[in-house]
């Protein structure tokens, strides 16, 4: 059993972090566009808080709060932002959960910004938190993130770095163990989307093969995606922004916490029929969901997930969690501002604690 949860965490590893390296690339190509035109109009501020809190990770969030503490955008609009946002815990639904992933952001979308407008016209302080203005330097191009073309694969490969050459054998023999069944991303995925109801006794039949099939061909073309990434861009996104920003920072962090709650879930389940305990204690595992969404850290919120994907919690929990957590993105704000760290937080749990009541009353 260990040796299939181990395999359930690398895959769910390799996910995440694949899915964080892409909208890594992706913001570091569009960086300095993202300031201008907001600062007129509150209604624009919202959505755009939003929209930027639905990008995966903590980099919508850290650029909000930047934008707050520079007084770019105002109050409501980080609400917002944190009420959409779920940190790295975005990466692992869309991962595990997709279609689930995609109807939660669809929610949220719009619950963020009704809730961001109700704030807007309620809250007379706009900066909550907040002293003098500070000049916010926007940045500017750089030349070592920027300018990725295939001809420089060539270039590249003649002049190899230790770091290319080590992600390039990575990359390429995880795509062949994939590929070639060593590792069947899909059966482990199988597993661990059915492992629960075995252990906690629940013997209705259910059939994942439609819903974990997609993993293979995900891992592949994330791993494909990667791959040309590494061949294609400079040494310094090389080393600062894949190795050093994704790689070292979260590896770890993501694989111990999911390989903790996947054992933890295992073990919980050979003791206690968790769909049962949980089905009857709805309003604990609420406030649970909502005490930790507090924690300004991705990880301890995982265990909402893969419960849910288990099909051993409500989505309207999940929800709340999602509502209440944001992952790192309010690490700077509770450095910069403690006092808006609490506003924000306490604006959010009450909208979550909310739509985990109404989920309780209406069986969703």
């Amino acid at each position: 059993m260990l040796s299939a949860i181990f395999h359930q965490t690398i895959i769910i590893t390799i996910l995440v972090l694949g899915m964080m390296l892409v909208i890594e690339y992706i913001n570091v190509q569009t960086r300095g566009i993202w300031t201008k035109m907001i600062e007129k109009s509150p209604f624009v501020q919202i959505v755009f808080g939003t929209v930027l809190g639905l990008i995966p990770g903590c980099i919508g969030s850290f650029t909000m709060v930047s934008l707050y503490v520079h007084r770019v955008v105002m109050f409501p609009a980080l609400v917002a932002n944190m009420l959409v946002s779920s940190g790295d815990e975005a990466f692992l639904m869309f991962s595990t959960i997709p279609a689930e992933a995609l109807k939660l952001n669809i929610i949220l979308f719009f619950l963020a910004i009704g809730t961001g407008l109700l704030v807007h016209f309620t809250v007379k302080n706009k900066y909550i938190g907040l002293k003098e203005k500070v000049h916010f330097p926007i940045h500017t191009k750089n030349e070592e993130c920027n300018h990725y073309h295939p001809s420089l694969i060539i270039e590249n490969l003649k002049d190899l770095s230790f770091t290319r050459a080590l992600l390039l054998t990575g990359v390429t023999s995880l795509i062949i163990i994939f590929l070639s069944g060593i590792i069947d991303s899909s059966h482990e995925m199988q597993q661990m989307m059915g492992g629960l109801e075995d252990a906690a006794h629940n013997h209705a039949e259910h059939d994942h093969t439609g819903e974990a099939s997609w993993i293979k061909y995900s891992l592949v073309a994330i791993l494909g995606t990667i791959l040309y990434i590494i061949l294609t861009v400079k040494e310094h996104f090389l080393h600062e922004h894949l190795w050093h920003h994704i790689i070292k920072k979260h590896f770890h962090k993501i694989f111990l916490w999911t390989f903790s709650i996947l054992l933890l879930v295992h073990f919980l389940g050979n003791f206690i029929d968790l769909q049962h305990w949980i089905s009857e204690n709805l309003f604990i595992v609420l406030l649970m969901a909502l005490l930790i969404g507090i924690i300004p850290e991705s990880g301890p919120h995982y265990i909402f997930v893969l419960l849910f994907a288990q099909g051993s919690l409500p989505f309207s929990i999940l929800m709340a969690s999602s509502i209440v957590q944001d992952g790192h993105g309010m690490l700077p704000l509770l450095a910069e501002s403690p006092k808006g760290f609490i506003a924000v937080k306490a604006v959010n749990i009450t909208i979550g604690l909310a739509v985990g009541l109404l989920g309780i009353a209406f069986g969703f």
